[in-house]
């Protein structure tokens, strides 16, 4: 159990593999970079866990997915400026010993999210 994330991009049907995303703890409107990473061929941390049950705390939490950047990657012709550049999820964590997934369905032009499992 721990924080995960999964990307899949629904513009072609598969995993959102090469897109570049960025994990931050936040308090109030501060933001501090945990880490950035790269998805992997199924579109998840190629490191697995962003965080293990142990090492997940109460708080706040922001993900930042390059939406633009990995379309473009993608030979998408997008619009200047596009619809979607960064997508930012921001998320708290109220039970660290629980698992707490966060997937991102995404195209160029919508995405959503939910609490996976």
């Amino acid at each position: 159990m721990g924080l995960s994330t999964h990307v899949l991009d629904t513009m072609h049907g598969g995993p959102a593999f090469g897109m570049q995303v960025a994990l931050y703890t936040t308090q109030g409107g501060a933001a501090s970079l945990v880490k950035r990473f790269k998805l992997d061929d199924d579109g998840r941390n190629p490191d697995g866990l962003l965080y293990d049950s142990a090492s997940l705390k109460v708080g706040t939490y922001r993900l930042e997915f390059d939406v633009a950047g990995y379309f473009k990657s993608r030979q998408v012709l997008l619009p200047e400026p596009n619809f979607l550049n960064l997508v930012s999820v921001d998320f708290g964590i109220a039970h660290p010993e629980q698992n707490y997934h966060v997937p991102l369905l995404v195209s160029p032009w919508s995405y959503s999210t939910y609490r996976g499992s």
